[in-house]
């Protein structure tokens, strides 16, 4: 898996107006072929572009600039530069909890794992892979509308079928996902295309950014032991392996991007629960993670931190050790500049040392 550099990245605001544009694009999915006719550039240039700003941003690779895009607020989950965000409609009436509005939606669908899809409480038969991964798309780009090309281009890539197949997998697609016992259903089209109909399904990503947001506020606050409860909630949504046995470069983009975003969170959540002294804690947490993800650097990093801050060294110095042998024989390459740092301080005992801040 492809790794990020460091927390202390440069922000997008660093860069000009046109490294901005392609970094958008970027983070959106698009091939450099797609940002050079969007942008009327050569493909050329924005290969220029690309790599001035991974080295602006210090960043390793292109799977870091579309987290980055991400991370940064240049590109918000549901946004593109292929079609304008449809607003969202009021939420319905439903509960609070922890400040954040809860949803009384028809459909719920998670894309946090294996696709699946419930009706009050009663799990639906979504049918064929393929037909599964266009519902992931339309839950992926929720209150935006995804044209019969946008669909093909992500569920079919460079093969498209001969036949006209999506109008069919929508039109099943519909049947299985009505409103209650009306004709009605939870895919609407319009001009622009397809698009899941705002306030009646609830996807478990954007509840997962709800959560996110709020545990944001809450750090701000103060109130670090709401803000870790939050993360938890959210990281909870994430459930075995993003969107399992779907096929086509969306699905295998954004299994890129949430489990980045996945590791995004734990980090923040990680920061909050070593200022609070719930060292074992964490440690309890990110074992799995790391055994999840054995080549992501920043993950070890965590897990190094935590097992400092829990005075075993020794088992800190022998997670270095494995994640080192394992990007050498893997993937030819060194332990990156946040590993390294890592294991420096603590063999200095930084960590070890430092109390809750």
């Amino acid at each position: 898996m492809p790794t990020t550099a460091g927390t202390g990245r440069t922000g997008a605001g660093e860069l000009g107006d046109r490294e901005r544009e392609v970094l958008h694009a970027v983070g959106c999915g698009l091939r450099d072929d797609e940002i050079a006719t969007a942008l009327a550039l050569s493909e050329e240039a924005v290969a220029a572009h690309l790599e001035r700003i991974l080295g602006r941003l210090g960043l390793r690779d292109r799977a870091a600039a579309i987290v980055h895009a991400f991370d940064c607020g240049l590109v918000t989950p549901g946004q593109g530069p292929r079609a304008r965000p449809v607003p969202a409609a009021p939420r319905t009436a439903g509960t609070r909890t922890s400040g954040i509005r809860v949803a009384e939606p028809v459909v719920r669908i998670a894309v946090l794992g294996p696709l699946r899809a419930w009706q009050d409480g009663r799990g639906l038969d979504l049918g064929h892979p393929r037909r599964q991964a266009v519902l992931a798309a339309l839950a992926l780009r929720a209150g935006r509308a995804l044209s019969r090309q946008e669909l093909l281009d992500g569920v079919w890539g460079s093969e498209p079928p001969v036949a006209n197949v999506v109008p069919v997998h929508i039109y099943r697609l519909r049947r299985t996902l009505r409103i209650g016992d009306s004709p009605d259903s939870v895919i609407g089209h319009d001009r622009g295309g397809y698009r899941l109909v705002p306030g009646v399904a609830e996807v478990d990503v954007a509840r997962m950014e709800e959560l996110v947001t709020a545990a944001g506020a809450a750090h701000r606050a103060g109130d670090l032991i709401e803000a870790v409860g939050l993360c938890s909630r959210a990281l909870g949504l994430f459930r075995g392996e993003l969107l399992a046995g779907l096929p086509g470069p969306l699905a295998e983009l954004e299994r890129l991007r949430l489990g980045e975003r996945r590791i995004a969170v734990a980090q923040r959540k990680l920061e909050w629960q070593l200022r609070l002294g719930r060292y074992g804690e964490a440690v309890a947490e990110l074992f799995p993670l790391s055994t999840e993800h054995p080549l992501n650097e920043l993950v070890a990093a965590m897990l190094m931190r935590a097992l400092s801050r829990c005075g075993r060294t020794a088992d800190a110095l022998a997670v270095f050790d494995r994640t080192r042998r394992r990007l050498a024989e893997e993937l030819g390459v060194p332990p990156g500049r946040v590993l390294r740092q890592t294991y420096r301080m603590v063999l200095r005992g930084d960590e070890a040392g430092a109390g809750p801040g």
